[in-house]
């Protein structure tokens, strides 16, 4: 997530610090304050800005492009060519997909996240709800995938633990902040009541699992952590972890929009089914189902 301080915000939005100070006494800018200070989400900024546009009457609002933004998954990039949606996929990490989509950006993100302290609740979930600036939200389930730990072959480590990785000073392969299995990393980390810093983590920092998966098979990098279906495609093995939900996010304005439309339609198909079989790692029992709504 991307916060400003006081004078970005003034900045961003084009606004004397002054006023911006002004608008917090009053409760018109969404902010939070930490340590005494003030900061700005720059997605509840956007959204902010976007809610309060006057438009003329008649004037409809801009179509969302046409793409998927979030985490990267094999199976759903699949999905949605061979369902003929049309619709493209950005990797940018779980937080960041939303934060585009809750700006207007895109169509839909694709998440996965993670509690720090419960491994069994559904982050996803709770994310949602906790949300104010989504108001006519709909999550959609997509699949559960497994997530673990990808090791050369022979896993010549040993490696079956977060708590192995940091004994035995593996070199990992970090995701970006805010992506899914960086939050599953923290959250394993936090379990362990171990910091970030006990890691002997590598550079630079892989945008996908694909990227972790090479990273590993160049020799940069022992392990990291991605889903089985990654490691399969790589020839790695893999140490599992946690099965979790992974799930598509939209307004329910865009549900019945032709596009998302034919993709909900595919993962009812057989195709579906036998191709999640085959990468490996996957469980689409649910796809399709509503998992929430506002």
């Amino acid at each position: 997530m991307q916060l400003f301080t006081t004078s970005e915000a003034a900045s961003y939005l084009r606004l004397k610090e002054r006023k911006i100070y002004e608008m917090v006494a009053e409760g018109t800018v969404p902010c939070t304050k930490v340590t005494g200070r003030w900061l700005f989400p720059k997605a509840e900024l956007d959204h902010w800005l976007a809610s309060s546009i006057s438009r003329p009457q008649g004037l409809t609002r801009p179509e969302p492009s046409p793409i998927v933004a979030g985490s990267h998954d094999p199976l759903l990039e699949w999905a949605l060519r061979e369902s003929g949606s049309g619709l493209a996929t950005l990797a940018v990490g779980s937080e960041a997909g939303l934060a585009r989509f809750t700006a207007g950006e895109t169509i839909a993100a694709a998440i996965h996240l993670h509690a720090l302290d419960d491994p069994a609740a559904d982050a996803n979930v709770a994310a949602m709800a906790g949300r104010s600036d989504v108001q006519d939200a709909v999550m959609i389930a997509f699949c559960r995938r497994e997530q673990g730990l990808l090791v050369a072959p022979d896993n010549p480590l040993k490696l079956g633990s977060i708590e192995d990785v940091i004994a035995k000073r593996a070199r990992i392969a970090m995701r970006p902040q805010g992506a899914g299995a960086q939050l599953l990393l923290l959250a394993l980390l936090h379990r362990a009541k171990a910091p970030l810093d006990k890691l002997a983590s590598v550079t630079p920092v892989c945008p996908t699992g694909p990227d972790i998966a090479q990273a590993i098979r160049a020799g940069r990098a022992d392990t990291g952590i991605a889903t089985r279906a990654v490691a399969a495609a790589a020839g790695l093995d893999f140490v599992s972890i946690a099965w979790e939900p992974f799930d598509l996010v939209m307004h329910q304005r865009d549900y019945f929009r032709p596009a998302l439309q034919t993709l909900f339609k595919f993962l009812h198909a057989s195709e579906l089914a036998a191709r999640a079989k085959e990468m490996g790692g996957y469980d689409v029992s649910d796809a399709g189902s509503v998992r929430f709504a506002v």
